[in-house]
């Protein structure tokens, strides 16, 4: 009874087509063949043709809707950037607006038509207000007493006791009179034209004149 059993267990584990190497090779070799032949079948090829074109047009539809929203996107900052630039560029011309009036409405009239020359678009009307914030400087130095014909006379005789921006009032005259004495040849930028007011103006301010 022994005997038998163990030919039973030898016949259907240890004798097993899964212990032969030959047998699990072919099987193998099997396998292979019949995978190959699924994958040449023309009904799987086609399957593959037809899951390749779907996903080829669900991504195309992908970018194409991703190229539009791209498009829309830089459309709208377009028209933002546009609309924040007119937004700045009316507030400039407000705060200039409302610097040439509130300089208008001082005590020295002449000052507020110095600015309009100042802030106008046309360079010519830049050395026109040099010109008349030199003519302000004269009647200044008239008001404190200091005596000559011209400004430049006026000058000569102030000392920098009595008159502290007497160096600046020498630079911003000596200007002047190249305007003058140059006319068209002379070229002045409105950023320089601005300088030359700004210590026209100190000079002003200091004396209590605007």
């Amino acid at each position: 009874m022994e005997t038998s059993n163990n030919n039973i267990l030898g016949d259907s584990v240890l004798g097993s087509n899964w212990f032969n190497p030959d047998y699990l090779f072919n099987q193998g070799i099997k396998f292979f063949h019949d995978a190959f032949n699924i994958t040449i079948n023309p009904d799987v090829i086609s399957l593959y043709h037809t899951i390749l074109m779907l996903f080829a047009l669900f991504f195309l539809t992908i970018i194409s809707y991703a190229s539009i929203r791209l498009f829309e996107i830089r459309a709208k900052e377009r028209k933002h950037l546009g609309h924040e630039i007119a937004e700045y560029a009316h507030y400039q011309t407000e705060r200039v607006k409302k610097r040439v009036e509130g300089d208008s409405g001082s005590k020295n009239e002449r000052w507020g038509k110095t600015l309009g020359y100042l802030f106008s678009q046309h360079p010519s009307d830049w050395k026109l207000a040099i010109i008349e914030a030199d003519s302000m400087l004269e009647s200044l130095m008239d008001q404190l007493g200091f005596k000559g014909v011209a400004l430049g006379d006026k000058l000569k005789s102030a000392d920098q006791d009595k008159f502290h921006s007497l160096t600046s009032a020498w630079e911003v005259h000596t200007i002047r009179n190249r305007i003058a004495h140059e006319g068209a040849a002379f070229s002045m930028s409105q950023h320089e034209a601005k300088r030359v007011i700004a210590i026209y103006e100190h000079i002003f301010r200091d004396f209590g004149f605007i």
